[in-house]
């Protein structure tokens, strides 16, 4: 096969016949050569003819955006444009997200897409998907389809080329979308559509038809039980599945007891060919990837906490407006303000008042879900470690703390017990306890339950991870849902040590 100034393929074929006689406008030589526009719905045909051909985003996109794509990067988009409905199951921290925003801008550019609907959780709309629209496809129009039924429909009707709503809200504004023109639906973190009975699952298939592209992105598939691949199977390919879901049950799991089922032993087997098509790359596999990825998650403050924080913050304004903000005080209430973020704040009489958390606690499971490895949470509280812990253990996820009041000797055994054996799966810790000499390559992943105000903690607790011993790429999430959260981040990200910026810090807060 030769490529022709990016415009046509030149293939040499034993039967010319079968592809002048099924693609148009293409003209067979001499010597079986046969001339071919390389455009998207040709590759497509030949594909099917079993003739493996070059997406021709290869040679006719320009790949825009502030970054040089990555080779699994290329390969990732150029498999999407040559799979109407494709998987993606590229780990956490791949940089998935650039590749189908890449993919779907090239079918833009080719007249196969009009628009596009990213469905993906509340907490990387905004961090995630609309921040990497603005650095890869900066040319396109985006919009996030948020808040109450009249606003998301309003959003729709504007005809962003590019629109993110989150999964709940599909249900709500499904007749907006349905007429919406959306050919291109991008779902993000897809195991949401385990469950083909429930009515998420079902709203999404309706809006489903034959031209409809639909791409699904996971980097755990089936990460609880085989039993989890149906429903997005049943999406993506439902050939491949059987009609109900209890036949399904019954090809991959054993029955052992009235209330037990265990995995087959070929489940793996029947589960992978259920998923197809589909690409994948590992951290470890994509040699070219920074060592460590950072990853913002945006969690949105309960209503408790929303109400609590506004109400501190008007009293810190009036108390800064008759007083001298000194390093110590703006120290204190700014940790306050940290403390209702996260989920526990400290009375004046030393009692804690509890706050709901299940926003944050939401995008913390997700994270732990899609974790190759073991994952570790550092929680700068001690009593939101209590509160985050017991929700955890109450899940069935293997959890250990490591603070402060953890004798030294019984600190050594968890740290063994997390490197060497299959659980605990999480460790959560104050970042102090544990944020120096101490290896937990066990774990690949880093979540911040919320910042600590030192450079130095921030750094060497993120080098748990990355150190001698670790066999795959690290990654750091950091959950921000408030001001105060995000503007410490911010100093942390560009190594400014927030101490040494508190009182310029505090004013900005307060201002």
């Amino acid at each position: 096969m030769e490529i022709l100034n990016n415009k046509a393929l030149l293939l040499r074929l034993r039967n010319p016949n079968k592809v002048t006689t099924t693609v148009a406008k293409s003209k067979e030589l001499p010597d079986n050569k046969v001339v071919v526009n390389w455009g998207v719905d040709e590759a497509h045909t030949l594909r099917k003819l079993n003739i493996n051909v070059p997406s021709p985003i290869h040679g006719r996109y320009d790949w825009p955006g502030q970054y040089k794509p990555y080779d699994h990067q290329r390969t990732t988009a150029a498999f999407l444009t040559m799979n109407k409905r494709a998987f993606c199951f590229n780990e956490q921290g791949t940089g998935k997200t650039a590749s189908a925003i890449w993919a779907s801008d090239f079918l833009m550019k080719q007249g196969k897409v009009n628009r596009v609907l990213i469905i993906c959780p509340l907490s990387i709309m905004d961090s995630a998907w609309r921040n990497d629209l603005f650095s890869f496809a900066m040319h396109r129009s985006v919009d996030v389809a948020y808040g109450a039924k009249e606003k998301r429909r309003k959003i729709i009707q504007q005809g962003a080329d590019y629109v993110v709503i989150n999964y709940d809200g599909v249900e709500i504004v499904a007749d907006e979308i349905a007429q919406g023109g959306f050919d291109c639906i991008i779902v993000d973190e897809a195991t949401h559509y385990k469950n083909a009975q429930t009515k998420r699952w079902k709203t999404l298939n309706k809006l489903l038809t034959e031209d409809t592209w639909l791409w699904m992105m996971t980097g755990t598939p089936a990460a609880q039980s085989p039993l989890d691949a149906y429903g997005i199977a049943k999406l993506v390919n439902p050939v491949a599945v059987p009609r109900f879901f209890g036949s399904w049950r019954d090809q991959v799991m054993q029955k052992i007891t009235q209330f037990k089922w265990i995995p087959k032993e070929n489940s793996t087997e029947s589960v992978y060919k259920a998923l197809q098509p589909a690409i994948r790359f590992t951290k470890a596999e994509c040699l070219d990837l920074p060592d460590m990825v950072y990853v913002k998650r945006e969690v949105e403050l309960t209503r408790q906490q929303a109400k609590y924080y506004k109400e501190l913050k008007d009293k810190l304004v009036l108390q800064a407006a008759g007083e001298e903000v000194t390093a110590a005080n703006a120290a204190i209430n700014m940790s306050k303000l940290l403390q209702i973020s996260s989920g526990a704040v400290y009375t004046d009489g030393g009692e804690s008042l509890e706050f709901d958390i299940k926003h944050r606690y939401k995008v913390l499971r997700e994270v732990i879900d899609e974790s190759s490895k073991k994952v570790l949470v550092f929680v700068p509280f001690k009593h939101t470690i209590d509160i985050l812990t017991n929700k955890l253990q109450a899940d069935g996820i293997t959890t250990d703390i490591i603070r402060g009041d953890v004798p030294a000797p019984k600190r050594t055994e968890i740290f063994r017990q997390f490197q060497t054996t299959p659980d605990p799966r999480v460790l959560v810790i104050q970042p102090q306890s544990a944020a120096h000499g101490v290896t937990l390559t066990a774990a690949n992943t880093v979540v911040w339950w919320g910042p600590t105000s030192s450079l130095e903690t921030y750094a060497q607790a993120n080098a748990r991870v990355h150190r001698s011993g670790q066999d795959h790429k690290c990654t750091v999430v950091q959950l921000q849902g408030s001001a105060v959260e995000k503007r410490v981040y911010a100093l942390l990200d560009n190594r400014i040590d927030v101490h040494t910026k508190i009182i310029d810090l505090y004013k900005e807060l307060l201002d």
